[in-house]
């Protein structure tokens, strides 16, 4: 019996145990050792939201194919971001509509099948930065500037190697690509969310 009521309370502790165990990662910069770090394209990606005809919020995502950011913790403004993304791989929520997006009346992925962004300029104050950079997407290269915040950084449980990354918004307008096509009816403005992760080799 007693045997019986000792699994039971093993079994039972075991998920409070690793629902309560702390997350590797904090927004510690001292973790961030200065070097060049490769993107992490299974935890990098960009989503997208437009308003589409004032009827709903449509979102998509893209993920990264590539990049790097080059950082020194003491030296914050010195730092350069440089991240690919997959264009002829984005992902929506039905296949006819992904691939009227890739087609020529949007992205034109068979051409342009990758987007890229080079950043210029940081200003970093605390966990916050300014990220001024150049955006190429269907061939077309814009200035854009992200306003980004630091997530974390820490040792990953699963390789052993430091991981970090950070959050950072913008907005753009289609047309300024080549892609305005239906604006004004679905909205010109597309608001971007950017998780970027990045990790030692």
């Amino acid at each position: 019996m007693r045997l019986v009521l000792a699994t039971i309370l093993v079994l039972t502790a075991a998920p409070i145990m690793a629902q309560t165990a702390a997350i590797p990662g904090a927004p510690v910069k001292a973790r961030v050792t200065a070097g060049t770090y490769a993107v992490d394209p299974n935890h990098t990606q960009v989503t997208w939201q437009v308003n589409h005809m004032g009827f709903s919020m449509l979102e998509g995502q893209l993920g990264a194919s590539g990049g790097s950011i080059t950082i020194d913790p003491a030296k914050p403004n010195a730092t350069k971001v440089e991240v690919n993304f997959a264009i002829d791989q984005l992902s929506v929520t039905a296949a006819p509509f992904a691939g009227h997006l890739k087609s020529k009346d949007f992205f034109d992925a068979a051409t342009y099948p990758t987007a890229k962004f080079v950043s210029t300029k940081v200003v970093a104050t605390g966990d916050k930065a300014t990220i001024t950079g150049d955006l190429t997407l269907k061939g077309v290269t814009k200035p854009v500037v992200l306003q980004a915040t630091f997530i974390g950084a820490g040792a990953n449980p699963m390789n052993k190697k430091l991981n970090f990354g950070f959050r950072a918004t913008t907005s753009i307008k289609r047309s300024d690509f080549n892609l305005g096509a239906y604006a004004p009816v679905v909205s010109d403005k597309v608001d971007l969310t950017i998780n970027a992760a990045f990790s030692a080799q």
